[in-house]
């Protein structure tokens, strides 16, 4: 049951409008929450592009032309930050979308997928679910990766 954050969590909210040019006020955000949880520049560069791609994917086919809002929170913990996604536009889970089939040319394949392979490899934990008409993406990077002996 997650009815309480840790007491060492940290949150932020982000809400844009499924506008193209709003997508422009996500890497702000997310270096912001970044550089609170000390997360590594380098790694900060990989999580802007996951969160682009997703936020990206929600604001060109989640409303089909209508207007309407996402929502992106942020938190985080000495152990992992979290990115979750959401919105109430029409039913879409991504995780179930095959991986782009990196071996062949740009020519070869075919449009799209390669958005969700690149948050996968990216992100450790990439989850969906639909709850009370909301789509919701969530993506966990690991800060303290379990060392395996």
């Amino acid at each position: 049951m997650e009815s309480q954050q840790a007491p060492d969590t940290k949150s932020h909210r982000l809400t844009i409008k499924n506008e193209v040019e709003e997508l422009s006020k996500l890497p702000e955000f997310v270096d912001t929450v970044c550089e609170e949880a000390g997360v590594d520049m380098a790694l900060v560069a990989s999580i802007n592009l996951a969160l682009e791609e997703a936020a990206t994917n929600v604001v060109l086919y989640a409303y089909q032309g209508g207007k309407g809002t996402v929502d992106i929170d942020a938190s985080y913990t000495p152990q992992y930050i979290k990115f979750i996604i959401s919105d109430s536009g029409i039913p879409f889970d991504p995780t179930q979308q095959e991986d782009a089939d990196i071996t062949l040319s740009a020519e070869e394949r075919p449009i799209g997928g390669l958005g969700i392979y690149l948050v996968r490899k990216i992100m450790d934990s990439v989850s969906y679910e639909r709850v009370d008409g909301h789509n919701i993406l969530t993506l966990i990077k690991d800060l303290q990766p379990i060392q395996k002996a």
